[in-house]
């Protein structure tokens, strides 16, 4: 029993100072629980709203993809600039270490190659293991317009179930049907599936026309998918554009690791997603960066 002795009575109860009950900041997420909501904070800077994820996930369809290797010799110099590592738990197994002090957002669907229909993907990872990881996330493909949609969206609400168990927030990654067109209408529909049915935030891709619409019609935050290699004006641009519309940060990957330089370019992203640079001075930044690492 604790020593009664010595205890004091409390005296600074803050008598009409009313108790703040602020919002989480994230939208469409202040009524998960603390845990989840953690886990969330720890994706999303609070501060901007936003994330710079690094994706480095290909490997999982697409195998030792160019610039993916040797993970940890492409990856582990970008990890002090990236705010979350989205990956397979292989590939965290395997190359990254453990004192890396990032939080991961986790492939959890898989299955196909890219010599198959990759729609036809199953649940590969075991709740309970990306918890063993200390993931702050899961994610999962979904093909909506494709031959096995509905198997990506019971692979989803598999996810979601069980992340609600453990407060694990999902993040749904939008793929496009092979008869299906990059525009608005798709991107609308294939995000408010994924957010209706539980996703906490979801991976998109950035549309010229009609992403705001996109953005505003999804009740989450949207992050964009970096997609194929552009150059990285483009890519900035494509950041800028996408963030000025609404979107809460970026998940890139090649445009990230198959640059130039790499760890210049991750720094400029970063620049354009936290700091609302403009994508030409991000662009400076990065020539600035890349030139002085190649004076060393």
């Amino acid at each position: 029993m604790a020593d009664l002795d010595g205890i004091k009575e409390g005296k600074d109860f803050g008598i009409g100072i009313p108790v703040k009950a602020e919002k989480f900041f994230l939208k469409g997420s202040h009524s998960l629980d603390w845990g989840m909501q953690n886990r969330l904070a720890r994706i999303f800077n609070p501060k901007s709203g936003r994330t710079v994820m690094l994706a480095f996930d290909h490997g999982y369809f697409q195998g030792p993809a160019t610039g993916l290797e040797r993970i940890d010799l492409t990856i582990m110099p970008l990890v002090p600039y990236t705010d979350v590592l989205m990956c397979t738990r292989g590939a965290l197994r395997s190359s990254i270490p453990a004192e890396t002090n990032k939080p991961v957002v986790l492939r959890c669907s898989g299955g196909q190659s890219i010599l198959k229909e990759l729609s036809n993907e199953l649940v590969a990872v075991d709740i309970e293991d990306a918890v063993r990881i200390n993931a702050a996330a899961m994610a999962t493909q979904v093909y909506i317009g494709a031959e096995y949609e509905h198997n990506s969206i019971r692979n989803l609400v598999q996810l979601i179930d069980t992340g609600y168990k453990y407060g694990m927030p999902v993040m749904g990654v939008t793929g496009v049907g092979k008869d299906m067109a990059r525009d608005a209408r798709y991107f609308g529909l294939a995000t408010r599936i994924a957010a209706e049915l539980g996703a906490h935030f979801v991976k998109t891709y950035f549309i010229e026309e009609g992403f705001e619409n996109v953005v505003n019609g999804c009740p989450v935050p949207i992050v964009i998918a970096g997609g194929k290699k552009i150059s990285e004006l483009e890519a900035l641009t494509m950041a800028y554009n996408a963030v000025f519309q609404g979107a809460a940060g970026v998940d890139m990957g090649r445009n990230i690791f198959q640059s130039d330089d790499p760890v210049a370019m991750i720094q400029a992203v970063r620049a354009v997603v936290h700091d609302n640079e403009t994508p030409q001075k991000a662009y400076d930044l990065y020539e600035t960066l890349k030139n002085e690492g190649s004076k060393k």
